[in-house]
């Protein structure tokens, strides 16, 4: 009774008060090290990871068109045992070799892992660097150019024999002649530089224009050309954008910025007609409008491009585009090294097919023999 009685008297606890809990407060730099690090940890490994692949991809697709490259010169031609069998077993053989690397690389990079993260980038980005080097010499510019020529088919089968009768072109050429040509058009560069970019034509292509019509000498021909680039009857579209460009209503001929502006525009207009094909597009501007100019020509014969053209033109000029890009390549050559080596000389020949042929998306990359320098020679 008497516990009762205290128990029911105000102000008097019988039970004591409990302490509240406080969940233990973890140091700043705690918290800091669980929230940064894996988000900076992850990024670094990611970039790792993307080197790695990068590296080795690479390295793989400079293989691959070494080994394509290389196979499709060995095993060149049309028989199916000898030649069309080798290389499918060749692309068989990479396939299965890649999955090969791959299989001993997981278990290479793994040890390497242990050790430290980079290891296995550094050694990949090392394979790549050795396949690289390897790309620059001059054996990869032949493989490039043989599997170029694999891919391509008979479009760049033609594209290169007609390279070829450039570069006989500029082999038989009278260097001396050509260099006081190169030295007179200096005269000229920097209308012919506008001219060029105001319209989207190569500069050393309407400088091997130039040295074809007129080199670098203007005047008034017999057939009626006149100035620099021997003006006959260029396009009216090509008139006019010239007149617009000048803000002129009449242009003079025999004014070399006149002049070089219509050439570069009838080029331009010639070559869009020829969807972009350069020696349809120089032979158009040749022929010009006589006969229908070059496109009714084509249609009349139902040829196609300029080997299949060829036959058609007789008694018109099927060797001025030759001209012009033999005179186009003796002023890159002229530009890049100061003089224009003899073809035939040392390495020379292997040196101008790399430097290649301006206005062509091609570089040959193989010597041809002298039996294939008579044919273009004859061709040409």
């Amino acid at each position: 009774m008497a516990r009762e009685a205290a128990a029911k008297q105000p102000g008097k606890r019988t039970d004591k008060p409990k302490k509240k809990r406080t969940p233990p407060q973890q140091p700043a730099a705690t918290a800091a090290v669980r929230v940064s690090p894996p988000t900076s940890s992850r990024r670094r490994r990611a970039i790792i990871l993307g080197t790695e692949v990068a590296a080795l991809l690479t390295a793989g697709l400079i293989a691959t068109i070494a080994v394509l490259g290389r196979s499709g010169n060995w095993f060149a031609g049309t028989g199916f045992w000898s030649n069309l069998l080798p290389f499918a077993g060749t692309v068989l053989a990479l396939a299965l070799v890649t999955a090969v690397f791959l299989r001993l690389w997981l278990p290479i990079r793994c040890r390497l892992m242990n050790r430290a993260a980079v290891l296995p980038a550094s050694l990949a980005m090392l394979i790549a660097a050795g396949a690289g080097w390897y790309a620059a010499q001059d054996e990869f510019d032949r493989e490039l150019g043989n599997l170029r020529t694999l891919v391509g088919g008979t479009e760049e089968a033609e594209r290169s024999t007609l390279a070829h009768q450039v570069f006989a072109s500029y082999r038989r050429c009278d260097l001396t002649q050509m260099q006081r040509i190169i030295e007179r058009a200096r005269v000229y560069e920097s209308t012919i530089q506008e001219a060029a970019e105001v319209y989207g034509i190569d500069v050393e292509v309407l400088v091997g224009v130039g040295a074809a019509e007129s080199s670098f000498y203007p005047r008034d021909s017999k057939d009626g050309g006149r100035g620099l680039f021997q003006i006959t009857a260029p396009p009216k579209v090509a008139v006019e954008l010239v007149k617009k460009r000048l803000a002129l209503n009449e242009l003079d001929l025999l004014n070399q910025r006149h002049n070089t502006l219509i050439a570069a525009a009838t080029l331009h207009q010639y070559l869009t007609e020829m969807r972009g094909d350069l020696f349809l597009g120089l032979l158009a501007y040749n022929i010009g409008p006589k006969n229908g100019g070059l496109r009714s020509i084509m249609q009349q014969y139902g040829a196609r491009d300029f080997v299949t053209i060829q036959p058609y033109l007789q008694n018109l000029p099927r060797d001025y585009p030759i001209r012009v890009l033999t005179a186009a390549l003796a002023y890159r050559l002229w530009r890049l090294e100061g003089k224009l080596p003899r073809y035939e000389e040392g390495s020379n020949a292997m040196h101008i097919q790399s430097i290649g042929i301006p206005g062509l998306q091609v570089e040959l990359t193989t010597v041809p023999s002298s039996r294939s320098h008579e044919g273009a020679d004859q061709a040409a």
